[in-house]
């Protein structure tokens, strides 16, 4: 109930500015609380994003830790030197790629200025503080990160469900031109994608090194960039169902294509029922006899024009079926 009220990140920052006070101040640091902003500074969404933003931020700081002691060494402790250590080293961290931690190096830097001392134990003060501070956000990220497979299962099932529910609306809209569809299931479905793809690639950056449980987001990711690709397919369909404005005899043959396809793209498995049903369907139309009005030409030749389109989505499928969990993938 906690972590859903307040999020699991808030309570790893309140856990790490914590543990990060409660050392520094058993150090007897000065300013022992300022270890408690960096360690908040510090604390990532997932653990690559950590160790790459906690050294950005180290390195910075003693750039700008070594450069501020210097300004303050020769110059003293006033505004304009303080605004001369920002005009001087940002530019120099941002050059170094460290720009994420140039927020962090001007805390410590501010906490040098506050003390009035540059002095080399004052700088070392500093240097324990962001080790505190730092180091504990580390822990802390290292320590748990909650898994993402309820999550991505459920993301899977949406998408699946809203693929079901485009090829039941097509199929009914073969039958019956006169059928209106909001198409709510797209946008559903597109949503669902880029939340599923967004999660697969936090839990791959969860994974410092590479084990069993990596390849299976790697799979995850896999799965929903291979719906965004079949997203795009059914998007072509739809406009090529668009000049279908009439409904004869095979249209409904179409229709049910379709709604053997929304049965296989719920299925774990690659069926082939819809590809066997199309190979079968598309020399019979090919082989009809040639249209007599505009009307049914245009129609047929949309039709035509559906297959090539759903056949390209049925590719997807079967390119990515090795790649995908335990040999799984749908149509």
């Amino acid at each position: 109930m906690l972590f859903g009220f307040v999020g699991f990140r808030v309570i790893k920052t309140a856990i790490a500015a914590i543990m990060a006070i409660l050392v520094a101040e058993q150090l007897g640091l000065n300013s022992h609380l300022g270890a408690g902003t960096l360690a908040i500074l510090a604390v990532d969404v997932t653990r690559k994003k950590s160790l790459s933003s906690v050294s950005s931020r180290f390195f910075a700081s003693i750039v700008s830790l070594l450069v501020a002691w210097l300004l303050f060494k020769v110059f003293g402790f006033s505004l304009w030197v303080l605004a001369a250590y920002i005009l001087l080293t940002f530019p120099i961290v941002a050059k170094m790629n460290f720009k994420q931690g140039i927020v962090t190096s001007a805390v410590v830097v501010f906490h040098l200025y506050a003390s009035g001392e540059a002095t080399l134990a004052s700088v070392w003060n500093e240097v324990l503080l962001l080790v505190c501070g730092l180091g504990s956000a580390t822990l802390v990220n290292m320590a748990y990160m909650p898994k993402e497979d309820e999550k991505l299962i459920q993301d899977r099932t949406d998408v699946d469900n809203s693929f079901s529910s485009i090829f039941l609306q097509i199929s009914y809209n073969l039958r019956d031109t006169t059928y209106v569809w909001d198409g709510h299931e797209l946008m559903e479905a597109a949503a669902k994608i880029d939340d599923g793809i967004e999660v697969a690639s936090k839990a791959l950056e969860n994974r410092i090194m590479p084990t069993e449980e990596t390849k299976i987001e790697e799979h995850w990711l896999l799965y929903f960039y291979m719906r965004k690709s079949q997203l795009d397919s059914i998007q072509s369909m739809l406009l090529l169902l668009a000049q279908i404005y009439q409904s004869l005899p095979y249209c409904h043959l179409v229709a049910d294509l379709f709604e053997q396809l929304s049965e296989d793209v719920k299925n774990p498995r690659y069926t082939g029922k819809t590809e066997r049903l199309l190979n079968e369907l598309e020399p019979q139309i090919r082989e009809l006899e040639l249209p007599k009005t505009r009307e049914e030409f245009e129609v047929r030749a949309a039709i035509l024009q559906v297959f090539r389109e759903l056949r390209d989505y049925l590719k997807i499928a079967k390119k990515d079926k090795k790649d995908t969990m335990d040999g799984e993938v749908h149509a």
